[in-house]
């Protein structure tokens, strides 16, 4: 079975919430902020058609936002009141951050939205696409630093997470030999990660060689996909 892929895109076709303006005790509407939302994946690319929700503690009334082809969306929340939120497709709704929209004074308004960049959970398995070595070996080409790059992004905003990166290969060669380079290329990762302030306590490594196979290992595309660098998320 194949490890899930980086790219989350999950389209609801929901329809949204109207924003309801709270009430006041007087029947006035209190005043309200606008809110400006950037929903990211992992390597902070734009995740479209995603559903936020936003729950107030004080009015207890619920808004939503649907996320565009860039990942944003913009609405308004009433001032005064601290929104609990997060995704739709969130397994469990008690893990959500909070936004806190004090209350203004009569005559004042707020001018400049409050900005809000949310970054998606990933999967507690994933491949680390793009991430590719010289040929027999545990070095990087090039075109892998930005993938290492967001992985050590990623550790630093999730400063809790504890990870494994495990090293795989095709099954060309010796067996052996299979398994010391994908110890290796896992090494390689470790380092990289350590070099750029992510504390060596938090990663394990483990080269599994040509053990576990995504693909059939008898095609070219096969064996592409087989040599890879997965990450799992620890409890």
């Amino acid at each position: 079975m194949k490890s899930v892929k980086f790219s989350i895109v999950i389209c609801f076709f929901l329809n949204l919430f109207s924003i309801t303006q709270a009430q006041t005790s007087n029947g006035n509407s209190p005043k309200d902020a606008k809110v400006d939302v950037t929903m990211l994946d992992f390597k902070s690319v734009p995740v479209a058609h995603e559903i936020m929700i936003f729950k107030g503690k004080n009015f207890h009334k619920e808004y939503q936002g649907l996320s565009d082809s860039m990942g944003k969306f913009t609405l308004r929340l009433p001032a005064g009141d601290v929104y609990q939120y997060y995704t739709l497709n969130t397994l469990d709704s008690t893990q959500y951050k909070e936004l806190d929209i004090p209350a203004l004074k009569e005559n004042f308004s707020y001018k400049a939205p409050f900005i809000l960049s949310y970054y998606l959970e990933p999967p507690k398995n994933f491949i680390l696409e793009g991430l590719n070595f010289d040929n027999g070996k545990f070095t990087f080409q090039e075109s892998a630093y930005p993938v290492l790059d967001n992985l050590v992004e990623y550790m630093k905003r999730k400063d809790d997470d504890r990870i494994e990166i495990g090293g795989h290969t095709d099954n060309v060669g010796n067996a052996k030999s299979n398994l010391k380079l994908s110890e290796e290329r896992a090494n390689a990762v470790r380092e990289y990660l350590i070099t750029n302030g992510i504390d060596s306590a938090r990663l394990i490594i483990k080269g599994y060689g040509s053990t576990k196979p995504l693909e059939s290992n008898s095609t070219v595309a096969g064996r592409a996909e087989n040599r890879r660098t997965e990450v799992t998320i620890l409890e």
